[in-house]
């Protein structure tokens, strides 16, 4: 088809050439993908569930085009670790009952990621506003809020990896 193009790709590290349309974006080239770990919420850019990290700024992917991401690279959550071993923000999410149905927690990790590459040590309102983006039913946020300092303090004391 005439509106199609063949664009690369690096998804959590690995390079990946796919075909897409000029319409497409990016939550749907990545699940397409099979990275089914980018959550499909609202499509609508309000809810958060579908953030990815592009050069590790994180972004919504539901209303970015893949086709101004040639060459660029992505990190779902997926790619925060290192194999087997959880990022620091993964771990604290679990260990501290920040995860309920966990749909949004994809999309709230990536946003954390992004909130603490830029500063490292938040305070709640930082947390506040750079979350603001990112919706959750079940949490009340307190554990949210609670997970990503403890992970901050473990990166803060050279804990990060990835």
């Amino acid at each position: 088809m005439a509106n199609e193009k063949s664009i690369t790709l690096e998804i959590n590290g690995r390079r990946r050439e796919t075909t897409i349309t000029a319409n497409q974006t990016l939550l749907e080239v990545l699940r397409g993908l099979e990275y089914f770990d980018v959550k499909s919420g609202c499509e609508k850019g309000d809810c958060g569930a579908c953030a990815v990290l592009v050069d590790g700024i994180a972004v919504d992917s539901c209303l970015t085009f893949a086709a101004t991401l040639d060459d660029r690279s992505i990190t779902t959550v997926s790619g925060l670790g290192k194999g087997e071993q959880l990022h620091p923000l993964q771990k604290a999410f679990t260990e501290m009952g920040s995860i309920q149905c966990g749909y949004c927690t994809p999309g709230l990790i990536i946003a954390a990621k992004s909130i603490l590459d830029e500063n490292p040590d938040p305070t709640d309102d930082d947390l506040r506003l750079g979350l603001s983006g990112n919706l959750c039913r079940c949490t009340g946020y307190t554990r949210v809020f609670d997970a990503i300092q403890s992970a901050a303090k473990v990166m803060r004391d050279g804990g990060e990896q990835g």
